[in-house]
């Protein structure tokens, strides 16, 4: 005899997906241990976190250094339902607002959906994957050490790979 729940946990497709955490205001410790926690609570089952890196802005000119985090979490939400999840959680840690058209500012957090399985998705309000995270240290330093041999899904290279053909430009 099945039950409702059991029905449920057949019907519900999990997801393994990567983000990267920034801030380079106020406690940045705090700050990205308080993303962490709300990922954990509202988004799903973190099953990797890398160290904290200290990073120089990007994009920007700043006098504060950012603290940069990549976290690998299960999921059961759809790809728009995660970009709801991680604004909520932005705004409720007081982010005033998003980057636009690639003027970035100061921010308590910044949290990017990097990969999501190996979609591919390129909608008006959601581009995965992240379409800047193999130009950026900040991002594939933390990725390659939790997740170097994940497949980047538009050239299938590891990582790992990618890590390094950064770090060779």
């Amino acid at each position: 005899m099945y039950t409702a729940t059991l029905c449920l946990l057949f019907d519900t497709k999990m997801a393994k997906v990567y983000l990267s955490l920034g801030t380079n205001l106020g406690d940045k410790e705090y700050n990205l241990c308080e993303a962490i926690k709300q990922i954990q609570d509202q988004i799903g089952e973190i099953f990797s976190l890398s160290d904290f890196y200290a990073t120089e802005p990007w994009g920007f000119s700043s006098e504060n250094t950012f603290l940069n985090a990549a976290v690998g979490v299960i999921t059961h939400l759809s790809p728009s339902a995660l970009l709801e999840e991680t604004s909520l959680i932005e705004k409720n840690m007081r982010r005033a607002n998003k980057s636009v058209k690639g003027t970035y500012k100061d921010r308590i957090i910044d949290i990017d959906i990097l990969l999501y399985d190996n979609l591919i998705i390129e909608d008006t309000s959601l581009i995965i994957p992240h379409p800047y995270m193999t130009q950026r240290n900040f991002v594939l330093i933390p990725l390659n050490q939790i997740a170097p041999n994940v497949i980047y899904p538009l050239n299938n290279k590891t990582i790992n790979t990618l890590y390094k053909e950064l770090l060779n430009t």
